[in-house]
């Protein structure tokens, strides 16, 4: 056991952990003094994957594939594998997962435990979709092996369950095949949120991933002629050898400020706007760029400086989707802070599996914001009224501060929950949201 101080990827504080590293899925959990929770990558933005003062167990050890079958795609891992480690196995025999996030520097664990989702949640739903079944080691000893036909409570309970249920050691996955490294598609940009709806429907029945990049300053004060740019794609059938893998580069130092302001962003989204616009139209893009664009820099959250960052992901139900996204770009705006970092997309109809799984049918919206203090949480309750009064929740995997009430409105499946809560887990968040 070492003594470690553990942050999250917003940087916004550090706090000291007990660590133990796990390597062995055969092996008891390390006996802990005091609450242990597993911890894969350090990705997760807020404090769900932190437990100060407590114990975390460094899942990246349980490194290993246990099996894959090249013939059918199913895959089994030990839950420390990275979602890249996977990538570079299965992608040169023909395969890939079926949901990924935006980063492939996730583990397997992670990404069961927040139920991740993609630019393809209208097609593929979320990660827990894809889960065939999966080993869960308790901290009394006990091993649970569930999934969707084994044991299926525990396994609802354990996708998307943040962690709380167990350890996560093995997961079996089903890849999907794809018949080249490359992707067809085309990006449109839209000047009002009337239009990006328009698009992003059309551009569903065309494609398998839909996403777009909103500029969230430019919006009027309705917050309906916000623009952006829909970029979808589906993987093409066949394409040129792949190209070397690009060099990924990395942000070297903390600036003592952040980088991003009023001047910066406002610059930035101007020309981002401006130069896809001019390129709009069809375009071939290799799969690691379309789905991993900031995976090329390397600590890219050190540019918002030593105070870190926020990130603000709402989902918000179909009924009032287009009205919602407009009073929270409206709020935004008013505010003075904003992001160059925001994601409009919209949630196909399958639910999740997991008690806690996040996509609802209807709208998400991802921005990132610099730590300005005070300043900052007052805008995002102003967010939060707004969510919540169109019937939506916030991301766990993405939030550090909201309010058990806010989670409580969003998750009304959450007392079902806590008969799988192992009491030798906790987390930041599960004492902020469920006081232990």
């Amino acid at each position: 056991m070492t003594t470690a101080r553990v942050q999250a990827w917003g940087r916004l504080e550090a706090a000291e952990h007990a660590v133990h590293r796990l390597t062995e899925r055969s092996a008891p959990l390390p006996a802990a003094a005091r609450p242990g929770l597993p911890h894969g990558n350090g990705r997760s933005y807020g404090d769900v994957a932190l437990n100060p003062g407590g114990t975390l167990w460094m899942t990246r050890g349980l490194d290993r594939f246990i099996s894959f079958d090249a013939a059918t795609g199913v895959l089994a891992c030990e839950a420390g594998v990275l979602l890249d480690e996977i990538i570079r196995v299965a992608l040169p025999q023909g395969w890939f997962l079926p949901v990924t996030p935006g980063t492939r520097f996730v583990t397997v664990g992670g990404a069961i435990a927040n139920d991740v989702h993609g630019k393809n949640h209208h097609g593929q739903g979320s990660f827990g979709h894809h889960v065939l079944g999966l080993s869960l080691l308790r901290t009394d000893g006990e091993r649970i092996d569930c999934g969707p036909g084994l044991r299926p409570a525990w396994f609802a309970a354990t996708v998307g369950g943040l962690g709380l249920t167990g350890v996560i050691l093995t997961a079996q996955l089903q890849l999907m095949p794809v018949r080249s490294e490359w992707m067809q598609g085309e990006s449109q940009p839209f000047r009002s949120l009337a239009e990006f709806f328009a698009l992003s429907a059309a551009a569903e029945t065309r494609h398998d991933y839909v996403v777009s990049w909103l500029d969230c300053v430019h919006a009027s004060g309705s917050g309906q002629d916000a623009r952006g740019i829909l970029f979808s794609a589906s993987h093409a059938t066949e394409g040129p050898p792949p190209p070397p893998p690009a060099r990924a580069r990395r942000v070297p130092l903390t600036p003592p400020v952040s980088l991003i302001n009023g001047l910066s962003l406002r610059a930035f989204n101007q020309a981002y706007f401006h130069r896809h616009a001019a390129r709009a139209g069809a375009q071939r893009q290799h799969l690691l760029p379309f789905f991993y664009p900031l995976d090329s820099l390397l600590e890219w959250n050190r540019i918002y400086g030593p105070r870190g960052f926020h990130q603000y992901q709402c989902a918000l139900p179909r009924r009032d989707e287009q009205a919602a996204t407009a009073e929270l770009l409206k709020a935004i705006r008013a505010s003075g802070q904003g992001s160059f970092l925001a994601v409009l997309k919209t949630f196909g109809e399958r639910e999740g599996l997991g008690l806690l799984s996040f996509p609802l049918p209807g709208t998400t919206v991802a921005l990132d914001f610099p730590d300005h203090g005070a300043s900052t949480l007052a805008l995002f309750d102003r967010l939060d009224a707004i969510v919540r009064e169109a019937g939506g929740r916030l991301y766990p995997a993405k939030d550090g501060r909201q309010s058990r009430a806010m989670f409580e409105a969003g998750y009304p499946r959450h007392t079902d929950f806590l008969a799988f809560r192992d009491p030798g887990l906790s987390s930041a968040m599960s004492r902020r949201i469920f006081g232990h």
